[in-house]
């Protein structure tokens, strides 16, 4: 897993560190699973941007993996996003 920050689109206001792994990538859209660090801090609606170690910024939504377990007390739930790269 790789780190990342996660930031609400609508004002880039940070929310989270998170913890990453991409399942897609191609030219300008990637799709991969998330775990913030902070309990209840992330709502899987409403648009995000995620920043990972490279420093691309990717612009989306994300949705509540409910086919994975949750991590730890109290629960951290997986995300699944997939977006656009904003800019680099």
């Amino acid at each position: 897993m790789h780190t990342g920050k996660l930031y609400r689109c609508e004002e880039e206001q940070f929310v989270t560190d998170v913890s990453y792994r991409l399942i897609s990538e191609a030219a300008t859209t990637l799709c991969g699973e998330l775990i913030p660090t902070d309990y209840g801090c992330v709502r899987d609606d409403g648009d995000y941007i995620v920043e990972l170690e490279d420093r691309r910024k990717i612009k989306c939504n994300l949705k509540k993996n409910v086919n994975r377990g949750v991590i730890g007390v109290p629960p951290r739930f997986v995300y699944r996003f997939a977006g656009t790269v904003a800019f680099a």
